[in-house]
This record gives C-alpha cells, structure tokens and sequence, in this order.
C-alpha cells in the first residue's frame, strides 16, 4: 500500500464549473501540479483525480479535474488535504529532505544530550521549524538553518544540532 505525501490544502470551490482554490505547500508545485497528473484527496476512501487544468490567481492555485464540470461535485473536496503517493517523489540534491525523512528523527545536541524526536514541522515563514515534544517539559521549537543543525544522519535516524542561546525554557 503506498504511502500519501500532503501537497496541499483545497480551501474553496471557485465558480460552478468544478474549479477549486488549493493552498501549495509543496516546494515543487510546477511538478505537482501539472495537466494530466494524478492527485489524491485524503477523503475516506481517498479520491484520485486527475488534473484537467491549472492556473494561478490571487497567490492560490486554480485546478479542475477530469470528469468534475460542477461545482457540487468538487464541494465535498473542500478544506481536505491533497496528496502524492511515495511513488510520485522524485530525487533530492544533497543537503535537502522531504518532511518525511526529518520527522522522527532524533534531536542530538552540541553537548551529546538527547532533546527528543521530531514529531512535526511548521513553516512559519522563511525557514521552517521542528517540533520537538519533551515529556514533563514544554516542546522545543528548533529553527531549521544552517547555524543550528549542523548534520542529518538518515541511517541513523538522527539530527545534530546546536541549540541557540534562550531556545529551551526549562524554568517552567
């Protein structure tokens, strides 16, 4: 069974011939978003569409799909995730990572201490941001530059960092 990778978000329908508004959030959206692709809604079961059309408007990307021509068959679509099977990645060049490959890893510090685990990635702006929950403390929000993560080891599932100056609060 394949494994599904988030795209992006349908926020909205857009007129009433079955275009949806999507929120990207793939650093690869003119490969992700191409006529004749196939995409996936994470409904349940999910729905594998295939893309009819593509445009830009407003900072969102305009899709239609094969076979939707109204808007109330894409209504259903709207605030779902849209997805990628494991099939669909292609290649990174060194020093890049999909969200998958960092989500779990274990957070090492400059001083040999275990901080914990990734366990999700925000991207708030510029660069993103690993969560790192720690039992009985406050989670760890570990900017994602080159200053603080000084190595990924994906074989051994771990991440080296140093950690920035006030970044953990233990005092709570």
């Amino acid at each position: 069974m394949p494994e599904y990778y988030d795209i992006g978000t349908i926020v909205n329908t857009h007129g009433i011939r079955g275009e949806v508004r999507v929120l990207v959030t793939t650093d690869f959206p003119e490969q992700r978003f191409q006529v004749g692709k196939t995409v996936y809604v994470a409904t349940s079961p999910k729905t594998a569409l295939t893309i009819q059309s593509v445009r830009e408007h407003k900072g969102l990307t305009m899709l239609t799909f094969k076979g939707y021509t109204d808007i109330n068959q894409v209504l259903p679509f709207k605030g779902k995730k849209m997805q990628v099977t494991d099939a669909a990645l292609q290649p990174l060049e060194a020093g890049s990572y999909y969200y998958k490959d960092i989500i779990g890893l274990t957070v090492i510090d400059e001083h040999g201490q275990t901080l914990g685990k990734v366990s999700e990635i925000l991207s708030p702006g510029p660069n993103d941001v690993w969560v790192i929950p720690r039992a009985g403390k406050s989670e760890i929000l570990l900017p994602f530059l080159k200053s603080v993560v000084q190595s990924i080891d994906l074989e051994r599932k771990e991440a080296h960092v140093i950690v920035p100056e006030g970044l953990i609060d233990d005092a709570d």
